[in-house]
């Protein structure tokens, strides 16, 4: 490297290869130890009621979980290429590598890894984040990788997301994550009403809430999906071209809406058929449900013996 004006042109970046983001992580893990935190006191409860509560419990926390991680994953629409491509400005060394493009609700990732990794004497595994979440600035984020001297793929890719380019893919993408994002966390809410109403004995409101849950997971599909409408650039690297397609989250957050649906309309349709066999699933005891539904006391005061016990009681007489 040589000194222009006193500094030099790039500088070394700490490599790192692409991984769990820190949010990300932390919603995992914290679901997690719900979910242990309940297998530890499972066997505390007694008779089939325990496999109700292990089925009903894991699959609420999965929704929970599901609906807050896919805001922090980059993996709502993915593309890849192996190319030949240029590496730095004002170089014409080229180099083989494979270069990712995940673009998720809050920004964009974008990885660069040489095949080999080892390649001009340098270490070609990169991992950049660029942001649109509210309260950054993408295109300070954008000027910043350019002052660092990032590899020509890498700052290819994130200028066709600046606010500038003519692509326009910055303006399609963030309104859809916004969108998205904003309808995902209602859905987390309604999941919390969901659970709320199930563990009372209005069923029925806990159904609507789920159904209400799952709409919302898929509103927040759509409005992802209305970004296909519109005709994308053409990101080309070299002779390889990167082609977009949806990635887990996407259809993670699909098949949540989905599962919400069928469950909400399962426990509203059982509510009307079957009212036993729904208390049945969210209790796990018919002889509760029994006394609930008449109104009466735990104790069968209609009971025969019951009554021959009064009727032999009337008849005790002392003589003193």
């Amino acid at each position: 490297m040589t000194l222009w004006d006193g500094e030099l042109p790039f500088y070394p970046q700490p490599r790192h290869a692409a991984g769990f983001n820190v949010p990300l992580l932390i919603v995992i893990l914290v679901f997690l130890t719900l979910a242990a935190s309940f297998l530890l006191i499972l066997p505390g409860i007694r008779g089939h009621s325990r496999w109700f509560w292990l089925v009903r419990v894991l699959l609420s926390l999965f929704i929970g979980a599901e609906i807050v991680a896919v805001h922090f994953s980059a993996e709502w629409s993915v593309g890849r290429a192996n190319t030949n491509t240029s590496y730095k400005a004002f170089s014409t060394a080229r180099v083989r590598a494979h270069v990712g493009l995940h673009v998720g609700l809050e920004g964009i990732n974008i990885t660069l890894t040489g095949t080999p990794v080892q390649q001009l004497n340098e270490t070609i595994d990169y991992n950049e984040q660029f942001t649109w979440r509210l309260g950054e600035d993408y295109a300070e984020e954008y000027t910043e990788a350019l002052e660092k001297g990032l590899p020509d793929p890498v700052l290819y890719l994130a200028e066709k997301f600046t606010p500038s380019s003519p692509c326009g893919l910055y303006r399609q993408y963030r309104l859809a994550g916004h969108f998205a994002s904003a309808t995902l966390w209602v859905a987390f809410c309604l999941w919390l009403l969901s659970n709320a109403l199930l563990s009372m004995p209005v069923p029925l409101y806990g159904g609507l809430a789920l159904l209400a849950t799952g709409a919302f997971a898929i509103f927040a599909v759509l409005s992802f999906v209305s970004i296909a409408s519109v005709p994308l650039c053409q990101l080309r690297l070299g002779s390889s071209a990167i082609t977009s397609h949806y990635g887990a989250a996407f259809w993670v957050t699909l098949a949540t809406g989905v599962l919400c649906l069928l469950l909400g309309g399962a426990v509203v349709g059982l509510h009307y058929a079957k009212p036993s066999a729904l208390r049945i699933f969210l209790d796990g005891s018919v002889k509760n449900f029994g006394n609930q539904a008449r109104g009466g006391s735990p104790l069968g005061l209609n009971n025969p013996s019951y009554k021959q016990f009064e009727a032999s009681a009337t008849t005790i007489s002392t003589n003193l």
